[in-house]
């Protein structure tokens, strides 16, 4: 066997000692971590995990069981589990082309309470790394990563559900570790010691986590107390380098042994030595190292003080997978061999290459714009074949070239909005099915720039505008676009346009026909902006500055306003803008209809704001607006009717004296929480809606909950930019601090609004009150926490009737909502997955609670586990 011994020349001492504490580089995720314990410090290594929020979109948070929880340190506590989909998927941001030592640990602890035993698979981007059948086991590669970033996939191979704790990254030194091809999956990792410790950060740099072993009946120990150089590409923990083996009795050989599985696999062995004994003038250590019987290499003698590293240049194979290293002692030797640690690994190749990176960028842009939740939707998009995304086609027929996505199909998948810029990202696209989805805005001529793109099907939408030319022109082109009632067409029937249709659908049009009808349109399109600017110059002189309402789409007169209000008959409620009266809508829908007055500081810009922003977006948290009414200066707007009112009525008890249990108020803030996440993360650009509050927050007959009035609502930059500059807007007691400070928004400003509304549907009261303590709600809470007077907190209509455990945890997640710096509040999406929490807690009566008054433990104890042992002989 083939051996290279690496020498590296010696650095300043104090200079790694530096180094030893930098942590820079390192991924550390607490998978199920709730949002508001993220991040948090482990003892004893003093690394901080983070929550896995954000880093995988599917999966549900468990614990596992008490009894298990002093075995383990914090963070191996909490888990993931996916008991949805096949496939589910982590995507961790890292830097390309960097070599990183990547971990995941699993831990059942019976979080389920089935006391079963764990099987399932363990992916590496499109390629299986592992099967994972212990209860408790970690997994450990060492890879090159190829892009910025890097997918570790579970995957359901039968009833067993997949989960896992934690997920660790390391950068290492490029010259560390080096293989002919593939990557290292971890066997074992050793020091020779009697000591019953495990080593890890911070004494070894890179948290490589190292396990003692030791043959008390065959080797004799060595240490030493002097510092011994240990800087060469791997740079060992002290603890390990002034420890090592020797033979019993002067013997001849030092004999370790495994197993590899399978018998076949290859692998590669890392031995370190280093001289811990001082020695005499005739005194001589000189060994060969033979695997199997076979010479490896030597013969070699350490070097006193400074580690050394032996390490195969191209990987082994043992004789059925029975591996036996012997360190052999040579003739002229006067000392037994030394062996300080060893590690080994085997090969891992991952030969399905990943789909290309412009493709997936495009179709991940393209699931973010229309804000697709498909459980399938994960991982690498086109392989393995199995796990190909639903709705796609993949040309992989070519295994040295990556694959390319085809196909997209995205029929009847309810999409709302205008076709996405992101599909011109899928360069290879051949077939494109948009069809029966409500789509609007007009067709786009970069459709006719993706060269191999020549089948489209828009039929069943709300396009508008007209077939760019371009289209129309591109050679092979067809293109479907029946029903679609507000296109225009130049000629014939909008159903076919290409080759091979039949006649009475097709629509052929040459090009000079084309280009002149388009032109008549433009300009009939520009008479009508210039008539409807000069019928706009006569309104108020708030309005004239103003750009009129594009979209004709339901609009009323106010002659129909006044029909379905029946002459404003029925008052449902007052404020800054004007009155909102009850109405009916073609005889049995029942509207909300809010008249601007002429003295409404709202105006006509949040008006206009307003229209526009619910004609786009539509989610079932978010209320729906029937239409409006544009009428020289008669403005309205026309929702659907929310029958029980907005949260604050019911919260002061003015709307009537039912009571809101502890259930339901979670289960509305829920869906509000929805509604604003929907804003923040699924319009296209996000919104932030500045007026967050409890009179802003609809219900329904079945007290199902939706945002509402977006007057205030403001675009968010979607790239380059953290905030946008603008005038302060919203409600007193509710507006984000830093926001009033700086004139800086964010989606963080909202996020401090809706803490405000969870401290409310928790105490019960007014969130400016000046005969209180501490007159907003935001200081006299945070005041009684730091008393320990947590139980005066609640509601008291409540009667205790809550999970204490539920309570706790939202009470945490609100005033991590009202944290001052706007960077440390959590996201909605991390709120709806706290919230949802609480909810299941407090489902869940009859199980153990947590006290009010209890302090979160600290955990202090370590667990090291390996799969593989050597063993001696």
């Amino acid at each position: 066997m083939e051996r290279h011994c690496v020498f590296i020349a010696t650095f300043l001492l104090i200079l790694h000692l530096v180094q030893a504490q930098d942590s820079t580089g390192f991924i550390n995720v607490g998978c199920g971590l709730p949002p508001h314990e993220s991040p948090y410090n482990a003892l004893p290594t003093g690394l901080s995990y983070t929550s896995d929020i954000g880093l995988v979109n599917t999966g549900k948070t468990g614990r596992i069981a008490k009894e298990f929880e002093p075995n383990y340190t914090k963070p191996l506590t909490t888990l993931r589990y996916f008991p949805d989909g096949v496939r589910n998927c982590y995507t961790l941001n890292v830097t390309r082309d960097t070599k990183y030592l990547i971990m995941a640990k699993f831990v059942y602890g019976n979080y389920d309470g089935l006391k079963t035993d764990p099987n399932f698979d363990l992916y590496f981007g499109p390629n299986i790394w592992t099967t994972v059948s212990k209860n408790d086991t970690r997994e450990e590669i060492i890879h090159v990563t190829k892009s910025n970033s890097l997918q570790v996939c579970l995957v359901k191979t039968g009833t067993s559900i997949p989960f896992i704790n934690i997920l660790e990254l390391r950068p290492l030194r490029t010259t560390a570790y080096v293989t002919q091809s593939g990557s290292l999956k971890y066997l074992f990792r050793v020091y020779l010691s009697n000591s019953r410790l495990g080593i890890r950060y911070p004494d070894d740099i890179y948290d490589r986590a190292w396990f003692p072993y030791f043959d008390e009946k065959s080797w004799t120990q060595v240490t030493t107390n002097l510092t011994v150089n240990i800087t060469n590409n791997y740079e060992l923990p002290q603890g390990v380098a002034a420890t090592g083996a020797t033979p019993l009795n002067d013997a001849e050989t030092l004999n370790i042994t495994w197993d590899v599985e399978p018998p076949t696999a290859k692998f590669y062995t890392y031995l370190h030595f280093a001289e811990l004994q001082t020695l005499r003038a005739n005194d001589t250590r000189e060994f060969n190292t033979t695997m199997n019987g076979k010479y490896s290499y030597g013969p070699y003698t350490p070097t006193p003080l400074k580690i050394e590293t032996v390490l195969d240049v191209k990987p082994e194979e043992c004789d059925e997978g029975a591996c036996l290293l012997q360190l052999v002692r040579t003739s002229k030797s006067t000392l037994p061999p030394l062996l300080n640690a060893i590690e080994a690994f085997t090969e891992i190749n991952f030969p399905q290459m990943e789909t290309d990176g412009d493709d997936v960028y495009g179709i991940k842009n393209v699931q973010d714009s229309y804000g697709l939740d498909r459980i399938s939707w994960q991982g690498d998009p086109c392989v393995p074949i199995q796990f190909l995304w639903d709705g796609l086609n993949c040309d992989n027929s070519d295994n040295s070239t990556p694959p390319i996505i085809t196909s997209l199909n995205l029929s009847s998948s309810g999409l709302i909005g205008t076709i996405t810029q992101a599909i011109q990202n899928l360069t290879h696209l051949e077939k494109l099915d948009l069809s029966n989805n409500n789509l609007t805005g007009e067709i786009p001529e970069f459709l006719a720039d993706i060269k191999s793109l020549l089948v489209i099907d828009l039929s069943g939408n709300n396009i508008t505008g007209s077939v760019p030319p371009s289209v129309l022109q591109k050679k092979g082109m067809k293109l479907n676009v029946d029903n679609n009632p507000h296109l225009l067409c130049t000629g014939g029937s909008c159903v076919n346009i290409g080759e091979n249709k039949p006649k009475k659908n097709s629509i052929i049009v040459p090009v000079a026909a084309s280009i002149a009808a388009l032109a008549v349109l433009i300009g009939a399109f520009i008479m009508f902006l210039v008539l409807r600017k000069k019928k706009a110059s006569k309104l108020e002189d708030g309005r004239s500055s103003q750009q009129a309402i594009m979209t004709k789409n339901r609009r009323f007169t106010y002659s129909e306003v006044m029909t379905m209000t029946n002459n404003f008959q029925r008052v449902l409620g007052k404020g800054g803008f004007g009155i909102v009266y009850h109405g009916v809508v073609n005889g049995t829908e029942q509207v909300a209809v809010k008249i601007l007055s002429h003295s409404s500081s709202q105006g006509y810009k949040q008006f206009k704001a307003e229209v526009e922003l619910l004609l786009r977006v539509h989610h079932k948290n978010l209320v729906g607006l029937v239409g409006y009414c544009d009428e020289n200066d008669k403005l309205a707007l026309i929702y659907e009717y929310m029958a029980n009112g907005d949260l604050k009525e019911h919260m002061s008890g003015t709307r009537n004296r039912f009571l809101l249990n502890w259930g339901t108020r979670l289960k509305i803030v829920i869906d509000s929480a929805q509604g604003l996440e929907y804003l923040h993360n699924g319009c296209t650009p996000p919104m932030v809606h500045r007026d967050v509050k409890t009179t802003n927050i609809l219900l329904n007959e079945h007290f199902e909950a939706k945002l509402a009035d977006f007057g205030l609502s403001r675009s968010f930059p979607t790239e380059g930019g953290t905030h946008v500059s603008t005038v302060v807007a919203g409600t007193p007691g509710y507006l984000d601090p830093e926001y009033y400070r700086t004139n800086w928004l964010t989606e963080k400003s909202d996020v401090y609004s809706f803490g405000i509304v969870l401290l409310e549907i928790i105490t019960n009261r007014h969130v400016i009150d000046q005969s209180r303590e501490k007159a907003h709600i935001a200081e006299w809470v945070g005041l009684m926490l730091i008393k320990g007077d947590i139980i005066s907190i609640m509601d008291p209509s409540l009667n205790g009737d809550y999970d204490s455990g539920s309570v706790w945890k939202a009470v945490e997640l609100a005033m991590s909502c009202l944290n001052p710096s706007s960077t440390r509040r959590p996201t909605m999406t991390q709120v709806v997955i706290g919230l949802k929490e609480c909810l299941a807690s407090e489902n869940s009566r009859g199980g153990a609670s947590r006290d009010m008054d209890s302090k979160s433990s600290i955990e202090v104890s370590m667990t090291f586990d390996t799969d593989v042992n050597p063993t001696a002989r």
